[in-house]
């Protein structure tokens, strides 16, 4: 047991703490950063949230977008240094918790509907600071 809260305490130093609050369906762009040789630069990458799993260090959320025809998904580490910000660009209204169906998908069948508002998210954020 005491090795667990060792590391725990390790992990939690590493965490980041300027995430957003963001669900499956809701469109993010994440800015991770690129070395290439002794340059570093910032690439940008847009897309819809499909997949979110794993909690504290390990948490990795997936994004898939489609891009000149050809579908792409990409998996990111949450807490990687590599990532630089992630912005929350459009809340969707989902009732599944992976949308795993929008892989192949195109024209309007790969939409999401845009929540209007947002008042869901801000009521999982008022209620999971209660529960804390």
């Amino acid at each position: 047991m005491k090795q667990n809260k060792y590391i725990q305490e390790i992990e939690g130093t590493l965490l980041k703490k300027d995430i957003p609050v963001f669900h499956v369906g809701d469109t993010l762009t994440i800015h991770t950063r690129i070395i290439e040789g002794d340059k570093e630069r910032i690439q940008m990458f847009a897309g819809t949230v499909i997949a979110r799993r794993g909690t504290g260090l390990s948490e990795t959320v997936a994004l898939y977008r489609v891009s000149y025809g050809a579908g792409m998904e990409r998996v990111f580490l949450v807490h990687s240094p590599r990532i630089a910000k992630i912005e929350v660009t459009k809340s969707g209204k989902v009732r599944k918790s992976k949308l795993y169906h929008l892989r192949g998908t195109s024209g309007k069948a790969s939409k999401v509907k845009e929540q209007i508002g947002g008042a869901a998210h801000e009521e999982t954020v008022t209620s999971e600071a209660a529960a804390t």
